[in-house]
């Protein structure tokens, strides 16, 4: 399982090198792109706004600046990671003179069908819980989780995002995660 997940993590940022390049002329290249990353932005945006339209407008405004800014991409880092580089921009444009207000589990609330309603019942429990520590830690440790766990970032790319290195991503991470464990009832667990 390890052995595939690392050749699916090799692989796949060399396909959206390439496809990047491509949606330079491509539209087909870079509403692929989207179609990838789509999800991971909206639950970024709607993370930190809380709100079902803020979130469409700002997952919008995200890729619109990526598709005029796509020559600017080069490879030397992930697509996802320069992609929530810009989602990140774009919240701070969007935040800049106002509060955030950061109720996570508009982030997380997809509604499925083929969930019963005591366990959909105890999720959003759980997102509930999250989301009024998230607003109680460090704004830092908070943003590295969001972007770990609602981006769906991989600690380097993390890291990127933040301006920092792997290890002070983890770092991150890890302290954050204790604050939320320290917050909630919750026994939060990392994939390392």
């Amino acid at each position: 399982m390890i052995t595939l997940m690392t050749e699916k993590t090799q692989s796949a940022p060399a396909d959206e090198t390439s496809l990047a390049r491509d949606a330079v002329v491509n539209v087909d290249a870079f509403a692929e792109l989207y179609r990838r990353h789509v999800t991971r932005v909206y639950r970024y945006h709607a993370a930190h706004t809380g709100n079902v339209k803020d979130a469409e407008d700002l997952t919008s405004q995200t890729f619109m600046a990526a598709l005029e800014g796509i020559r600017s991409f080069r490879g030397d880092a992930p697509f996802s990671a320069w992609l929530m580089g810009i989602a990140s921009k774009k919240r701070f444009l969007f935040f800049r003179g106002r509060k955030p207000e950061v109720p996570i589990e508009a982030a997380l609330h997809i509604p499925s069908p083929s969930l019963p309603t005591d366990k959909a019942a105890f999720s959003r429990l759980q997102i509930e819980s999250i989301s009024r520590a998230l607003k109680q830690i460090n704004a830092d440790r908070a943003e590295a989780l969001i972007l770990r766990f609602f981006g769906e970032l991989s600690m380097a790319e993390t890291g990127r995002v933040l301006n920092k290195s792997e290890a002070a991503a983890k770092m991150l991470v890890a302290r954050g995660l204790q604050d939320l464990r320290e917050r909630t009832s919750l026994a939060l667990e990392v994939e390392k």
